[in-house]
């Protein structure tokens, strides 16, 4: 009896299928709709709301390959652990996968705590001021830090909250909006052509990243067979008919030119029309909601992914120390302190740009592990395959735009995609020569996948 009751009492400790949904669609609706949208437009025009469906279709091709992996390799590692069990004779090809989501997820950390900032700013009628987004952005990032070494059910419960608000606000004000659309705003839809519209999808795919936290939070949660799946394809799915349902007000309230002149601000001028300045104090509320629990989120599955590298050797094994409830604290204490030095650095359009790129080569290579070990997690050749074609084609039109329109952008990120890469090869290196429990242990992994 005894046992059941504790059975019972662990197994309420663990995120439901609605905390599981809150976290996807709390990662996703984050600083993406509310800090990209201008940039869809900018690179699309009118077809942006069709921008956000193509990324849509890309994050549900890249879910197929992540929901296999989890139910598969059940583990807080995610993406590091299915290459690491994929290309194990290639321990660098994890490594570097590893390295490069975590320097992603901070990335987003501040995209998102960024965007709080400048909305909360807003809010307060303090628009222009620099100290105040400052002070809002490290204020968001520090509360969440609290929240989440505070424990699983109190981020968890805590996410469903402001995820069920947010999308409530996000729906009165696509509603709204709908009233006061503009049809010649919304034609021709193409103006900026075809191949511009899978250009901006490419480059707002950061919109959709946050369905991967799930994966993150598999040990962690209710009948995970069952949860995971609706967890990850529920998540993207909601968050999609959000973004289609807003990009549509926003453009159709809108021309490109009052889009480009808001530029942060494109949601709140968007909501004016409608609603007046009770929109856009509608819609500063629901950016404020829907960047903290994106960065409630990401914290969450990110940290865990980062300590659970450091516990297989892969990064520095201060990382794995964990409380007594298994919270991994020093992880999560430095992901927050250095996303909220990026908030102070960099551009808009640089983080969100480096963050898609990332998120899609991390997906292709997940979709590579789960072509190598289909057979173990019994999926789809076709379904990978489309998937891996779809991100591919994506990853090739965002590259062949940015060498055409920012040179100097493209070395740049090619330098800092470079500059990870050497770093974990020469932390690899040190910790396979010297770390002889490092290097049976990898031997094992590649014996049994042998």
């Amino acid at each position: 009896m005894n046992q059941q009751t504790e059975s019972t009492d662990v197994d309420e400790q663990k995120l439901n299928l609605a905390e599981l949904l809150a976290m996807g669609v709390g990662g996703m609706i984050g600083g993406g709709i509310f800090s990209v949208l201008g940039m869809a437009v900018k690179i699309s025009g009118h077809a942006a709301p069709l921008a956000f469906l193509i990324g849509s279709f890309v994050a549900l091709a890249a879910g197929y390959s992540y929901v296999k992996l989890a139910l598969g390799f059940q583990s807080d590692g995610a993406s590091f652990t299915y290459l690491d069990r994929a290309f194990s004779a290639y321990p660098n090809v994890a490594g570097i996968a590893g390295w490069t989501v975590i320097v992603g997820y901070i990335g987003t950390l501040a995209l998102y705590a960024y965007t709080f900032g400048i909305y909360g700013s807003h809010l307060v009628g303090f628009a222009g001021s620099t100290i105040i987004r400052m002070l809002l952005s490290i204020g968001v990032l520090l509360f969440f830090l609290l929240i989440n070494i505070k424990g699983v059910q109190s981020s968890g419960k805590t996410e469903v909250i402001i995820v069920f608000t947010k999308v409530l606000l996000l729906g009165l004000f696509a509603l709204a909006g709908t009233f006061s659309i503009q049809q010649d705003h919304l034609f021709p839809v193409f103006e900026q052509g075809v191949s511009s519209v899978f250009i901006a999808g490419a480059m707002i795919f950061v919109a959709f990243e946050g369905f991967q936290l799930i994966t993150n939070a598999v040990l962690e949660s209710q009948k995970p067979d069952t949860n995971i799946p609706r967890g990850i394809y529920g998540s993207i799915l909601i968050t999609s008919f959000i973004y289609f349902g807003v990009a549509i007000v926003a453009v159709g309230n809108l021309t490109p030119d009052q889009i480009e002149a808001a530029k942060e601000y494109t949601m709140s001028v968007a909501a004016r029309p409608a609603l007046g300045h009770a929109g856009t104090v509608l819609v500063d509320l629901a950016a404020l909601l829907a960047t903290s629990s994106a960065v409630n989120a990401t914290i969450f599955g990110a940290s865990r992914m980062m300590a659970d590298m450091a516990q297989e050797r892969r990064m520095p094994e201060i990382f794995a120390q964990r409380t007594h409830a298994r919270i991994p604290w020093v992880a999560i204490v430095f992901m927050s302190l250095l996303a909220g030095g990026f908030t102070l650095l960099g551009s808009l359009e640089t983080i969100t740009l480096f963050s898609s790129l990332t998120f899609l080569l991390v997906s292709i290579a997940v979709s590579a592990a789960n072509f190598k070990l289909r057979d173990t997690t019994h999926s789809n050749l076709w379904l990978i395959l489309l998937g891996i074609g779809l991100m591919l084609s994506t990853v090739i039109l965002l590259v062949i735009h940015l060498w055409s329109k920012d040179g100097a952008r493209f070395y740049w990120l090619l330098g800092f995609f470079a500059t990870i890469a050497i770093l974990e090869v020469f932390f690899c290196w040190y910790r396979c020569r010297n770390d002889e429990e490092f290097q049976q242990k990898h031997q094992k992994k590649h014996i049994n996948r042998s």
